[in-house]
């Protein structure tokens, strides 16, 4: 098994961190866009990992892609596929399938790839969502809002994160929003090639917001974990900190793994990891969305470091199809909390705290992105964060407020640059 490669579908950095930590030297496989690995310089990144093996340029999010790809490389036997990016899960799913190892299945996959698909499958099978349509353009967004009381979400059905996602309070906001959400700007992390957008309005759902992340041997979980988060003020769901484990009633712990485990059922998922969010609102857990794939916003270090439990280990150990050591943990033994930064749009003067930050107890890292001359830009999706700080505490609310007062300390000074800025 050691000579036999593992393959990440979409390069992360701390993703080949983390697979160092077990991995042999020369046992991983990059694959990614072309576009993406020139853009964002993969090989070079990766050119002092002793553990990568190689990096391959694949356009794996074009129909057809993954066939192709195992067409080309007959002598390929790799040990175990993972999908590391949001684009990167039906690729990952039909290269897994298509050599015989485990994954989510390429059915399930697409449905979870595909937010209006999310919505009419898990419907279906009674897991509740809030109502959604599918809308070509702003009159059909003004038409469902004749139709709906209450502010409504409009976002595209076929991107990830926050990306083009706007809450929308009155129909005079519906033309701009339009032109505004249907522009998504992804930057150095997709491909220059065009992509279809296709979007939903759905009906606002006001409540306390969580995702469940499960990590899933062929339908079963065996390991769970609830994630308390909370956004930044204003039109723009971008959330503005996570808490591990979630501080609520054991009660809707076990309803939201649950309703989490009949989305699985639902969309036929096999092997892997899923990162499912809700809101619950007067009581009742609404569907927001469900990936098949590691949390981003560093969830699953937080996770790690309060159970504790080496997920990313064993992830990749289900995906080789080994048995895992033991029985996972039911329960933490501590509290982790990530809160995120934010600044005045413009350009940055200077940036200053971080050792005071790095000093407040509990906290393990704080870092800013940005530098004298770099520009904030207003917030639209988490991209457009700074900064964040991580904490471990005896409690969730422990853990929240040392992330405050780290960045309480900090101070970016910024100048207002450009109106677009």
């Amino acid at each position: 098994m050691t000579d036999r490669p593992v393959i990440m579908v979409g390069f992360v950095p701390v993703a080949v961190t983390s697979l160092a930590e077990f991995q042999p030297d020369r046992s991983v496989i990059i694959i990614d866009e072309p576009d993406v690995i020139r853009k964002r310089d993969v090989r070079a990144q990766v050119a002092g990992s002793p553990v990568v093996r190689e990096v391959i340029d694949w356009e794996y999010q074009l129909p057809g892609a993954a066939d192709a790809f195992v067409n080309a490389h007959p002598d390929l036997v790799p040990a175990a596929i993972g999908p590391l990016q949001e684009y990167a899960t039906p690729f990952a799913a039909r290269l897994a399938e298509r050599y015989g190892l485990p994954g989510a299945g390429f059915g399930a996959a697409q449905i979870l790839r595909d937010k209006e698909l999310t919505r009419k499958v898990t419907g279906a099978a009674g897991v509740p969502n809030p109502r959604s349509t599918s809308v070509a353009d702003a009159s059909d967004v003004r038409k469902f809002m004749e139709l709906h009381e209450g502010p409504v979400v409009l976002k595209p059905a076929n991107r990830q994160g926050s990306t083009g996602t706007r809450i929308l309070a009155s129909a005079d906001e519906v033309d701009a929003a339009w032109i505004e959400c249907t522009d998504h700007d992804e930057g150095i992390f997709v491909p220059d090639r065009p992509r279809e957008v296709r979007m939903l309005v759905e009906q606002y759902v006001a409540g306390a917001e969580y995702s469940v992340e499960m990590l899933v041997d062929r339908g079963t979980p065996l390991f769970a974990n609830v994630t308390e988060k909370i956004l930044f003020p204003g039109d723009r769901p971008v959330e503005m900190g996570h808490a591990v484990p979630a501080g609520i009633p054991e009660e809707l712990r076990d309803e939201l793994y649950e309703r989490t485990r009949q989305v699985l059922r639902a969309v036929g998922f096999g092997s892997g990891v899923v990162h499912c969010e809700w809101i619950v609102s007067d009581g009742t857990p609404f569907l927001v969305e469900c990936a098949g794939r590691f949390a981003g916003d560093g969830i699953i270090d937080l996770i790690e470091r309060a159970y504790p439990v080496e997920l990313v280990r064993h992830f990749w150990t289900l995906m080789k199809g080994e048995p895992l050591p033991g029985p996972l943990p039911s329960s933490a033994e501590r509290a982790a909390a990530v809160r995120f930064l934010h600044a005045r749009p413009g350009l940055v003067e200077t940036v200053g705290g971080l050792e005071r930050a790095r000093e407040v107890p509990d906290v393990v890292s704080c870092n800013v992105a940005v530098k004298a001359g770099d520009r904030v830009r207003k917030l639209s999706s988490s991209k457009e964060r700074i900064g964040a700080a991580v904490a471990v505490a005896g409690t969730e609310r422990e853990a929240r407020r040392r992330t405050e007062e780290a960045l309480a300390e900090v101070d970016v000074v910024t100048v207002p640059d450009t109106p677009e800025s």
